[in-house]
This record gives structure tokens, sequence and C-alpha cells, in this order.
């Protein structure tokens, strides 16, 4: 993520949290993160994990798409390859790329996402109950548990669920694994 954006993100949580009216104090206890790292990302000295950024997203109830979106400018019809932001988490080894960025108006949207060998990402709820996943293996393998229910997707295998509690995304190995992710609102 660049770091242009990566302001826009910091600015953006900041907006969410005046928003819902919640003290730093308030969100540490609702997302269960350190005061102190929240005050650090809002004022963009640091940058956020794929799971600090889940935490947050499940506080305020939208996904992680949403608001990586909200910090986007509006989205054409038509994304060329070159343009599809792409954001990283270097610490847990995970590259997203939206596809199809979300509009505020539309239910739907694809992301495509590279994980490194021995990365490992938890979610311990979704940013949104009863969000629905359609996730496409292109390359490599998956361990994917969706609540509490652990699953093995390989190469060409598509699995399809619905979030209503944890979930944990495992790349066992040796190489990385790339993945196609449809994302729908309920």
């Amino acid at each position: 993520m660049g770091d242009d954006l990566e302001a826009r993100l910091a600015e953006r949580l900041a907006g969410l949290r005046a928003e819902h009216g919640w003290s730093l104090d308030d969100l540490a206890t609702r997302a269960e993160v350190s005061r102190s790292t929240l005050s650090r990302l809002e004022r963009g000295e640091i940058s956020p994990t794929a799971a600090l950024l889940g935490r947050l997203c499940a506080a305020y109830g939208i996904p992680m798409s949403r608001l990586l979106a909200q910090v986007e400018p509006e989205p054409p019809q038509l994304v060329r390859a070159g343009q599809q932001p792409v954001w990283r988490d270097r610490a847990t080894g995970f590259t997203r790329r939206s596809v199809s960025p979300p509009h505020p108006g539309l239910r739907g949207e694809v992301v495509e996402a590279v994980l490194e060998p021995g990365a490992d990402i938890g979610y311990e709820q979704p940013p949104v109950a009863g969000l629905e996943h359609h996730l496409w293996v292109l390359d490599g393998a998956l361990e994917l548990t969706v609540g509490g229910t652990a699953h093995a997707v390989g190469a060409g295998d598509c699995l399809r669920y619905r979030l209503w509690g944890p979930s944990r995304f495992v790349n066992p190995g040796p190489g990385p694994v790339r993945y196609v992710l449809l994302i729908v609102l309920p």
C-alpha cells in the first residue's frame, strides 16, 4: 500500500471512530486492540496488519474491502490490471488485490489474494455476520477453517461458505497459494 493510501486509511479509521462517537478506549475494548496501537495507527505512524484491520472492521461492522474502498477514489466500471489496488501485509505474507473494487451500491466484489508459505491469518469474527464467500484456489493449497470446520482447498477447488464466527487462513507450503475470493454482502 502506498504512503498516500496509508495516510488516507489512517484518516478514515480516525473518522470512523468519530462517526461512531467512540473514544480510543471504547474502540480498544470493542476491537481488543491496545489504545496506543490504535492511536499510532490513526496518526499514520504504523501500517496495519490484516489481522488488525480484521478486528477493526468487525468492530465497525464493515468488510475490509469496504474500508479499503472508502480510501480509494470512486472505481470506474472497467478496472485495468495495473490500476487494481494492491495491499500487502508484509508481517504475515498476505497480498490482496481488489480486482473489482467495491462500490457502496453493489453487493459483490472480487478479490485476488496470495499467501506466502507458512502464512497463518486468523479472524476472530466476520466484519459482517453472514458474509458470503466463494473461494477459488488457482495455485497451491490452502487450509481454511470456518466456524470450527477445517477445509483443505487445492488448486482448482472452490469452497462456498458464510461467515458467522472465526475463520483462519493457513498456507502449509511449500509454495505460495493464490486464490480468488468472491465476496457477497448478505
